[in-house]
């Protein structure tokens, strides 16, 4: 069996924006999942590809009997390859895991507080009474907090619980001696790497990847982390987590060498690295705290280990691989090694994350990385392949990655194409596989088609012949595009071949960018630690500063602008999809609110122009 093995959680597609029924401009989607399963399907056809050229070529008959075989071969269309000679690249995993927030060791380790977990508390009240709210014309996010960048529904409970228990599920398996799994593509939403322990931002309520690593520690004894954030824009919410627990775990040495007992489990300590725009959200008001914090490198001082780098404009293929990637990026790398040396080096105890945002692809959308800080997509190839080296030589090859940011179909297809041949661990990838060219017959040959699936009836050439990896592609994407339900750890059946973020108006005072860290100092409350009750405090966030405890018994009225909602929710596309099936609170919606009711916030998440009218 594979090695590796792509993620996949249902319940995701049920987090939907239903504040109004334009969602035309709402970049985080259900509709994500889509395109990213479309470059899954992609590399695993390439992949299965090269395997089967192997197999060819290791059974290769002796010179005189060469040309009687292609004759043969030729008849028989062995082009696709047959289950009998396929072994599968990547493992397909389906996976039904979910947990309850509010009674999970890792998530109260890193979202909640030791007297009573008030942000896990609010975030199921906010989703449960988002409908309530809206039909009484406010909206279902509270005051204080960014109504353009976040949204919740009564289901969105289900998604943040099931990526939640979709990432712990892997690391549970990855960590398992007994299992064969080593590395895993965990393809999740909402995203997290913006939430902070109780402040919700940038479209993240929670921080997957984050409470993943917490899971391995406190269930698996990992006690060295290192997370690589690749997305493009920082993950500012992931870094402060990082600095608090280090610094807690900082604070039980330095007592233990003055003479305090050692507690029972000491904490962990955490490698954080990202590769971001500085000058994109959440820096891009730069709000001093918050473009420090993104621009911040320090290691071993006070137990810390922070590598910043920020993305630069490249020239050429040539500039980016030989001078940015090799001079400036791959000391993403590098650092984490220093920090794995420096604690031990290589061992059982460690474990590698890479939070895997793909808005950064030279394929996104012109709106959302307008400060031309890009990467080609092969350095999602590249990177990938680079850790998963790395993973190999400190981590005996565990490696998890987690869905993060990615808007444009183009760039979450290309650049999980990429990320999934890197992760696979074939020397052997083509990376013209995802060249322009190659992405266009892609998108035709997988485009969503009024009341069914996609087929390969009008072929991506216009001519008489499809590509056979093109063939392969749809038939793998018709069998995991679809919302259904298997049983957890079972992989899916592959069938047989023949931002911008949103509108940068003016913050007013109760944003989150202008708070300042001193204000946040002031909330500075113990941390809920595996060690016990003597653990030492659960610093708040420095970076992400906006206070959870805002919607509580006493919060302010919510506030209320925009269009009124007159009816439920409906899907971005009229063709029908799987990604698009309305939940049982939309189907039951008010279908209209008086007249003078307050209004309540328009979408605006909005994405600028598309990328063919950009030019225009």
């Amino acid at each position: 069996m594979a090695d590796a093995a792509i993620f996949l959680q249902d319940a995701c597609l049920q987090h939907k924006y239903i504040r109004n029924k334009d969602i035309s401009n709402v970049v985080e989607r259900p509709e994500r999942l889509r395109a990213i399963n479309v470059g899954i399907s992609a590399a695993i056809a390439r992949l299965e590809s090269i395997q089967h050229s192997d197999k060819l070529n290791n059974e290769r008959p002796p010179d005189g009997e060469v040309g009687e075989l292609v004759d043969v071969l030729g008849k028989m269309h062995l082009g696709s390859p047959t289950p009998e000679s396929i072994t599968h690249v990547v493992q397909i995993v389906k996976s039904q895991a979910t947990l309850d927030i509010m009674n999970h060791a890792a998530v109260k380790f890193v979202h909640g507080d030791i007297e009573r977990d008030v942000y896990l508390e609010n975030l199921k009240k906010w989703a449960k009474n988002s409908w309530d709210e809206l039909s009484q014309g406010r909206s279902e996010i509270p005051e204080g907090l960014a109504q353009g960048d976040l949204y919740l529904c009564p289901e969105s409970i289900n998604a943040i619980q099931g990526a939640l228990g979709t990432v712990c599920e892997v690391v549970d398996r990855i960590m398992d001696p007994e299992d064969s799994l080593k590395r895993a593509f965990v393809a999740v939403r909402p995203p997290g790497h913006h939430c902070g322990e109780d402040t919700p931002s940038g479209f993240c309520f929670v921080n997957n990847v984050a409470v993943a690593a917490a899971h391995a520690h406190l269930k698996h004894n990992v006690n060295r982390v290192v997370i690589f954030d690749i997305d493009l824009h920082h993950g500012n919410g992931t870094q402060s987590i990082v600095w608090s627990i280090n610094e807690e775990t900082y604070r039980q040495t330095l007592e233990v060498e003055e003479g305090a007992p050692p507690p029972a489990k000491t904490g962990p300590k955490i490698y954080y690295g990202s590769i971001h725009d500085v000058l994109s959200y959440p820096c891009e008001d730069g709000t001093p705290a918050l473009v420090q914090a993104a621009s911040a490198s320090i290691h071993k001082s006070h137990g810390q280990y922070i590598e910043n780098i920020h993305l630069q404009t490249y020239e050429s293929e040539d500039h980016f691989w030989n001078v940015l990637y090799k001079e400036e990026y791959s000391r993403l790398i590098s650092r984490a090694e220093e920090f794995l040396e420096g604690t031990g080096g290589a061992g059982e105890d460690v474990l590698v994350f890479i939070s895997c945002g793909m808005d950064a692809c030279e394929h996104e959308y012109p709106s959302m990385s307008r400060h031309n800080r890009k990467v080609p997509t092969s350095f999602y190839h590249r990177f990938t392949r680079d850790t998963r080296v790395f993973a190999e030589k400190y981590a005996s090859g565990r490696l998890i990655s987690v869905l993060e940011g990615g808007y444009s179909d183009l760039a979450l297809e290309s650049g999980s194409m990429a990320h999934i041949c890197g992760l696979a661990g074939s020397d052997k990838v083509d990376e013209e596989w995802w060249n322009i060219k190659n992405l266009t017959e892609l998108e035709k040959a997988t485009k969503k088609r009024r009341g069914g699936r996609p087929s390969l009836n009008s072929n991506a050439n216009n001519d008489n012949t499809v590509p056979t990896w093109l063939e392969r592609t749809v038939a793998i994407f018709n069998s995991i595009d679809q919302a259904t339900t298997k049983v957890s750890g079972h992989s899916v059946p592959v069938p047989s071949s023949s931002r911008t973020l949103r509108d940068r108006a003016k913050l007013n005072n109760n944003t989150q960018s202008e708070r300042s860290v001193s204000e946040q100092e002031k909330k500075r409350t113990p941390r809920k630690s595996a060690g016990g009750p003597s653990a030492a405090r659960k610093p708040r966030s420095s970076v992400d500063p906006v206070p959870s405890s805002g919607a509580g018994k006493n919060s302010k009225p919510r506030p209320s602008v925009g269009s009124v909602v007159t009816s439920q929710p409906e899907d971005s596309s009229s063709e029908s999809s799987s990604l698009a099936e309305l939940s049982e609170n939309e189907r039951n919606a008010p279908e209209a609110l008086a007249q003078d009711q307050k209004q309540v916030p328009r979408v605006i998440l909005k994405l600028g122009k598309k990328p063919e009218e950009a030019g225009k």
